[in-house]
């Protein structure tokens, strides 16, 4: 099921989804004090590809480093990434079929707004000392 859910993913939004990313990641890489943050626009990219079969979780070891971070996020790359899963989620909840992705969509807009101390892990490999959301 999660194969079939990003083949429909990968059609209706995560193509565009991963473009903008990808955009967001080459204009931060500009400068070396974006360096940082265009990786993990690269990173989230990966996962706005094929998101179904994944999920995120906190770093126990991020820090004050990591929320001085999202806040420059925030500030120059995270609102506009947010309004694009926002637009594409309320795009794909018109049809029933589309309610999936837009929820999908949906879940994606606190990592688009905050990403710095997040790691993204595959939901069916236990990865020790978390907890997954939904299990």
């Amino acid at each position: 099921m999660k194969t079939i859910l990003n083949i429909i993913w990968l059609v209706f939004s995560g193509f565009w989804l991963f473009l903008g990313y990808l955009a967001a990641g080459l204009i931060l890489c500009i400068t070396i004090i974006g360096i940082p943050f265009g990786i993990a626009a690269f990173r989230i990219a990966l996962y706005a590809l094929w998101p179904f079969g994944r999920t995120v979780i906190d770093r126990p070891d991020a820090g004050a480093p990591s929320c001085i971070g999202n806040v420059l996020w925030l500030i120059l790359a995270g609102w506009w990434l947010a309004l694009g899963h926002i637009v594409t989620g309320i795009a794909q909840c018109i049809t029933i079929i589309g309610i999936p992705l837009g929820i999908a969509n949906f879940k994606m807009i606190p990592l688009s707004l905050l990403p710095l101390g997040k790691e993204i892990v595959p939901t069916d490999q236990p990865y020790p000392g978390y907890s997954y959301p939904g299990r």
